[in-house]
């Protein structure tokens, strides 16, 4: 499989190990992360090109998936989610890199380089890359929702808006927080 790795200074010791890690165990890795060492550099464009890449790459028949790093993990995700097509998964154990695949076809997952030791995350990597998609209706549903709405924009109906009630209203006007 081919895994595109993205990161920026906070991960780049991280991705090093991990392109080792990948190619050890037959991965074709394309690293789209900086040169060298640069304590102001920033992670967008190398996320961003990362998740392209994963996307042009599935779109053309070839297995591939993602992986972004950074310090936290959170704005590697959000900037991989900017590019049409990604579904990208911030996850922090075994069991959230699963499910990620199984339950929402995630083709690029984020960890926090700084959150996790090396060995917490190439098992995330490794439960990722191995899990596939479970392909049930629900979950398909979901998928393609997000995807219409990618695409267009248009949501569900809002089930409030058919019982009559104001959908434009904030909802914190009618939250009782003594209510429990």
């Amino acid at each position: 499989m081919r895994i595109h790795i993205g990161t920026d200074h906070a991960g780049l010791e991280f991705s090093t190990q991990i392109q080792h890690h990948l190619a050890a165990q037959g991965h074709e890795v394309v690293d789209h992360g900086p040169l060298e060492y640069d304590p102001l550099d920033d992670y967008p464009a190398f996320c961003i090109r990362a998740a392209q890449a994963v996307v042009r790459d599935q779109a053309d028949g070839v297995d591939a998936l993602g992986v972004v790093f950074g310090g936290s993990g959170n704005g590697e995700q959000i900037a991989a989610n900017k590019v049409l097509g990604v579904r990208a998964a911030l996850v922090w154990n075994v069991s959230t890199a699963e499910l990620a695949r199984e339950h929402n076809d995630a083709n690029v997952i984020s960890i926090g380089a700084r959150q996790h030791t090396f060995d917490e995350a190439a098992s995330f990597i490794d439960r990722f890359i191995a899990a596939p998609f479970s392909g049930e209706e629900r979950h398909a549903r979901r998928i393609g929702q997000l995807a219409a709405y990618e695409q267009d924009g248009v949501l569900l109906p809002d089930p409030r808006a058919a019982r009559g009630e104001n959908t434009l209203t904030d909802a914190s006007d009618s939250f009782d927080p003594e209510a429990g």
